[in-house]
């Protein structure tokens, strides 16, 4: 057990883990940390105390049964069950604010924790119901989590109005408190919680909601509610979660996709080597476990198995590719580049193609662009812990960003039914789509084979090495362009990508069907080009391909824009006023436009000298991602052959904010992880396997290298965008277009490390 529960007194210790696991959870821990006893909560639900009764009424709406997302102390603390889940992105302030702004309670006053699995929680107005990522959490659930807030301030009026004999439209909410301004008396959400439990949650239709103008705290740069934890390292992610009687394991992979273990050819010596449980061959996951008191043994006798692998049999087994024992990925990337193909249609306007066969060669140019494989990179490596009970139920830890996917799987995968697994999601440490459900590309489903195998609680947490070699991938591509200038102007443009989305290499691929995620960024443009025809060319992976920050928009707008900078030049003009021009009609991105130029002091596009002497040009790019509008201007240099972004201006228009102060963090980070992309992560692979097992072969953008950045924001009160994906993908055509105005020649690949820089 944690320290830290030897604080609580014996009855409130008791009454935390009656009918609980003996594991100590983040609910568990956010209360003692926040110096609370579980027996003051009066609104709740999910702990051994009494039932509002509310919670026995009819099943209700996703969003609108109160009690299973709040819980309020006397001393007004208020916990809050989030849907989504934190990751760093800032989530949990996100919804302790808009919560916290129509139940009328300061954000500051919010302890928030991951939300269990179940309906209530369900609460997305669009998509899947609850997924963190897709920047979906905030623009999906926005107005639902208002309503959620202004029910159980509705709550807390009417037990005031039944407390003090008075009509409930004489009273009114400050912060944290109902107050009545007849008599000037007041009682705090704290001491009228205990009332409110027995009520009844109101209609929903009852109850209105805060104009914006009144808004107290959404618009406004709250700070983050999680900070504490964090910065004195009392954030439990799930490498943290321990169980009475726990056993660690460790697991060497087959080293490439789709082999499996014959038999481990010295398994008598690994059993006998120090702390170590036992000796597992995981059939389906082609790897090998070792099971021991502590993880570090398990480690380090994992390292010393001797496993005869066998070559990929068959079909496709688990989900799992088989990978070539010649596989290249610069090999692959060839083949992309060399593609013929026509693809199928994605996006299709007016009569491109005719007009691009019938052109003039003068009037005619084309391109084709390469984008790379890139691994996650997040800072947790991935970890599970798993604890089947005497009673055959199951409970699990993982991070995961869809708690009742993941659960739905588990069940399956157990033979168990969905009642019997208990999910906790942790807070992540980072993710960039690491933790969507890919069951052959994470540590759970082995977790529950071990635990199952030992009788015993096992954690598994994989290795660098072994995440460098079974994290899914963001998928290359190779997109041929073409377009025809006539009187300065794009009259046809036309987009063929040669590759795999990652949406079908997760779930499948509809030959009926292109993939969206394989051409965004590439179709749906802004840009008044009259004849467009945006296509994909099918050619599957052997790798695994998952989601990864802004998905298909991190390569295809690079390509995009980076073309469009082409198309300028081949126009003879300039390709801010070239943008201009494209945009006139769309006043949104138009202004966008403007401010980003405004921000970086006018626009010039050099090369020009620095005032330290350096000489430098300036990109510019666009993008619209997830419902946001963006628009970058990177300035560069090149030193001793190596490109230096020495300033990024980035001007988003998600259409209405909650918090500037996050959305300002959010593309900072997007701006980092942009460069890093575009300067130097490449993920590579030689005779069929990663050449990178950690960082030292997979360099990431380090402090010194990261650029100054110049945030504007616009509230222009379009529909309420995303901003987590939104601020990345127009930062690497921006540096790549400076870079090329630096240069005097096009660059067409991505990273730019590839690429030969010297004048």
């Amino acid at each position: 057990m944690k320290s830290f529960t030897s604080s609580l007194t014996d009855a409130e210790f008791a009454e935390l883990t009656h009918a609980q696991p003996v594991n100590v959870s983040r609910r568990q821990f956010l209360l003692s940390s926040a110096g609370l006893a579980a027996g003051a909560l009066v609104l709740s639900v999910g702990l051994p105390l009494r039932q509002a009764r509310a919670a026995e009424a009819k099943p209700m709406a996703a969003g609108t049964r109160v009690p299973a997302f709040l819980q309020i102390t006397p001393d007004n603390r208020i916990l809050l069950q989030s849907p989504f889940v934190e990751g760093g992105q800032g989530i949990f302030t996100a919804m302790a604010q808009i919560v916290g702004e129509e139940l009328d309670a300061d954000p500051a006053s919010f302890i928030v924790e991951n939300a269990p699995t179940g309906p209530d929680f369900k609460v997305m107005i669009a998509g899947p119901g609850r997924i963190t990522g897709g920047s979906m959490s905030v623009r999906f659930s926005y107005p639902v989590m208002r309503k959620l807030g202004a029910l159980a301030r509705q709550m807390l009026l009417q037990a005031a109005a039944a407390e003090w004999k008075v009509a409930i439209d004489e009273l009114a909410t400050e912060p944290g408190k109902v107050v009545h301004g007849k008599t000037q008396r007041s009682l705090s959400y704290g001491e009228l919680a205990i009332k409110a439990l027995d009520l009844a949650v109101p209609d929903p239709d009852s109850v209105s909601l805060k104009d914006p103008k009144d808004f107290r705290w959404i618009g406004k740069g709250v700070a983050r509610v999680d900070v504490y934890e964090k910065s004195t390292g009392k954030a439990e992610y799930t490498i943290d979660i321990k169980a009475d009687g726990m056993l660690h394991a460790a697991v060497q992979h087959a080293p490439r996709l789709g082999m499996t273990a014959a038999k481990i050819l010295n398994q008598a010596q690994v059993e006998a080597m120090y702390g170590v449980h036992s000796v597992h061959i995981l059939a389906g996951a082609g790897a090998v476990a070792v099971v021991a008191e502590h993880w570090w043994n398990a480690k380090r006798a994992v390292e010393a198995v001797q496993v005869e692998w066998l070559a990929a049999q068959g079909a496709e087994q688990n989900n799992i590719r088989h990978m070539p024992a010649d596989f290249s990925s610069e090999a692959f990337s060839e083949l992309l580049a060399k593609r013929t193909e026509p693809g199928d249609d994605a996006e299709t306007k007016g009569e491109a193609v005719k007009l691009l066969n019938s052109a003039s060669p003068e009037a005619l140019i084309s391109a084709t662009y390469r984008t790379q494989y890139v691994h996650h990179a997040q800072l947790e490596p991935p970890s599970a812990l798993a604890q089947f009970h005497p009673d055959g139920s199951l409970e699990v830890w993982l991070p995961n960003q869809a708690p009742d996917m993941f659960l739905a799987d588990i069940a399956k995968r157990s033979g168990l039914t969905a009642d019997k697994v208990t999910l906790h999601s942790p807070i992540l440490g980072g993710f960039f789509g690491r933790h969507f459900l890919y069951p052959a590309a994470s540590p759970y489903p082995q977790a529950i084979e071990l635990a199952k195998a030992v009788g015993k609680p096992v954690k598994v947490i994989w290795s660098r090495e072994e995440e460098f070699l079974r994290d899914p991938l963001r998928p290359m591509a190779a997109v041929r362009l073409r377009a025809e200038i006539k009187d300065n102007k794009p009259v046809a443009l036309e987009a063929i990508s040669s590759c795999e989305g990652p949406s079908e290499g997760i779930y499948g691929r509809d030959p009926n069907k292109v993939d969206g995620t394989a051409v965004e960024g590439l179709s749906g443009k802004s840009y008044a080009i009259p004849n467009v025809r945006i296509a994909r060319d099918y050619v599957k992976n052997p790798t695994m391909l998952a989601y990864w920050r802004s998905v298909g928009n991190s390569m295809n707008d690079f390509v995009y824009e980076c073309f469009l900078d082409e198309m300028a030049d081949k126009a003879g003009v300039d390709p801010y006023q070239f943008r201009k021009q494209l945009l006139q009609d769309n006043p949104r991105l138009s202004h966008l436009l403007e401010v980003v130029v405004a921000s970086a002091g006018g626009w010039q596009r050099g090369p020009f000298t620095a005032e330290d002497g350096t000489k430098r040009a300036r990109g510019i790019a666009m993008a619209s991602p997830f419902g946001t509008e963006a628009a970058a201007i990177a300035e560069v240099s090149i030193e001793h052959g190596q490109v230096r972004v020495h300033h990024v201006w980035e001007a988003v228009d998600p259409g209405s904010i909650v918090n500037p102060a996050i959305i300002e963090a959010q593309v900072n980070s997007a701006v980092a992880l942009g460069l890093s992309q575009v300067l130097m992560e490449e993920v590579v692979y030689k005779k069929g396997k990663p050449l990178a097992r950690n960082y030292d072969m997979y360099p990431i953008l380090r402090p010194d290298e990261m650029a100054k950045v110049h945030v504007s924001i616009v509230e222009s009160g379009a529909k309420m965008g995303g901003i987590g994906e939104p601020g990345l993908p127009a930062i690497p055509p921006a540096v790549v277009n400076a870079v090329s105005q630096l240069l005097g020649r096009r660059i067409r690949t991505m990273p730019l490390s590839r690429s030969s820089l010297e004048d």
